[in-house]
């Protein structure tokens, strides 16, 4: 799977991601771009899954047509430490999660599926 990691989100974060593709937005060349332009880039160099931490993502962007998915993480924060508990979760969605899918992975346990 090839993943990349929204500009809002730790780059450590690709050390979790072991057996997966995985580039930061700054990394792949999409540094400052706005989310439907950024999910246009991401698609056109193939990568399936968005990772952001931006709650408001999935209400701002229509992602029912997109060759992409995206997973929001909701920690406590955005900081890596409340970021890393959510990586199991991730991981398993990563198995199954399908184009124009949105994930929402929250701090709590419970998460969504749009």
């Amino acid at each position: 799977m090839r993943v990349l990691l929204d500009e809002c989100v730790s780059e450590v974060l690709r050390n979790y991601l072991a057996g997966h593709e995985c580039q930061t937005a700054r990394y792949a060349g999409f540094a400052g771009l706005e989310n439907g332009q950024l999910l246009t880039a991401a698609e056109a160099a193939k990568f399936d899954v968005l990772l952001t931490v931006d709650r408001e993502f999935e209400y701002q962007q229509n992602l029912g047509h997109r060759k992409i998915a995206v997973i929001i993480f909701c920690g406590k924060s955005v900081l890596l430490e409340d970021l890393v508990p959510l990586m199991p979760a991730c991981l398993a969605h990563l198995e199954s999660i399908e184009p124009g899918q949105v994930v929402r992975i929250e701090s709590s346990g419970s998460e969504a599926r749009s």
